[in-house]
């Protein structure tokens, strides 16, 4: 259980190292903006045409009587926004992770010098093509993972009581752990970690995870605490990875005494 605290430290200690960075910090909220106003606009224009894609989509209904069509292109509405929304929240941190590859790859690199007793960070010598595309393969793949877990967890709730108490806490545990991973991405592609052995890596410290991705992702439901707070959360899962994978980090007191960028 001692890992859960460890986690957590993980995440402060990420949201600390930006608070002293500003330029940093200001530097990692340009990719969470552009997602934000990206996913804004898609969502505003659904609710502006989704009646006009729904009637398209249900022409067998034209003829319907009224109240019959009115009621059942309107409860396809709201679930066509419904799944946009919840769509929305699962991707979000994958596409913000796309767009601000050379962004947090650039913060990820800044916090790796502070933090290393030798003040050098690994480099992945890949062109930024294939940078983009091994993230964006990974992304879809985690993203997959996520919607297997998202419909089993959905049919168990259907169970009575265990449904509407087990499974929502079970819910957040997994989204704190493909959110971790899709952060610790960042550090741990530049050093060549394939995705495979990074899922291996998170399952052998599962409570580390937890500790650090659980109370991220309930704080990623409160609507534009995502954007302010991922710069942070790019530098703690830095800090983590570095744990992970057995590499020396400066102590606290050393890190205070650090030049803001």
């Amino acid at each position: 259980m001692r890992d859960l605290g460890v986690g957590f430290r993980y995440l402060l200690k990420g949201q600390r190292w930006v608070a002293r960075h500003g330029k940093q910090y200001e530097f990692g909220l340009i990719p969470g903006l552009i997602t934000l106003v990206l996913y804004g606009a898609a969502l505003v224009s659904l609710a502006i045409w989704g009646d006009d894609f729904v009637g398209w989509a249900t022409p067998f209904a034209d003829d319907w009587s009224s109240p019959w069509l009115g009621l059942f292109r309107g409860f396809l509405t709201v679930v066509l926004w419904a799944l946009a929304l919840l769509l929305a929240v699962l991707t979000f941190t994958a596409v913000t992770l796309l767009i601000g590859q050379p962004f947090y790859e650039s913060l990820s690199e800044k916090v790796d010098r502070d933090v290393s007793p030798d003040g050098t960070a690994p480099e992945s010598n890949l062109p930024l093509w294939r940078e983009l595309w091994i993230s964006a393969r990974d992304s879809l793949r985690i993203l997959a993972r996520a919607l297997l877990w998202g419909v089993l967890l959905f049919a168990l709730g259907f169970i009575p009581f265990v449904g509407q108490t087990v499974v929502p806490v079970l819910g957040f545990f997994v989204t704190g752990f493909f959110l971790t991973e899709e952060l610790v991405a960042v550090a741990m592609q530049r050093r060549g970690v394939e995705l495979r052995d990074r899922l291996a890596l998170l399952r052998s410290r599962k409570t580390l995870v937890w500790g650090f991705g659980t109370p991220l992702g309930l704080a990623f439901l409160v609507p534009f605490v995502a954007v302010f707070l991922m710069p942070g959360a790019v530098a703690g899962a830095t800090l983590m990875a570095r744990e992970l994978l057995g590499e020396e980090t400066l102590d606290d007191s050393n890190d205070a005494e650090e030049v803001t960028s």
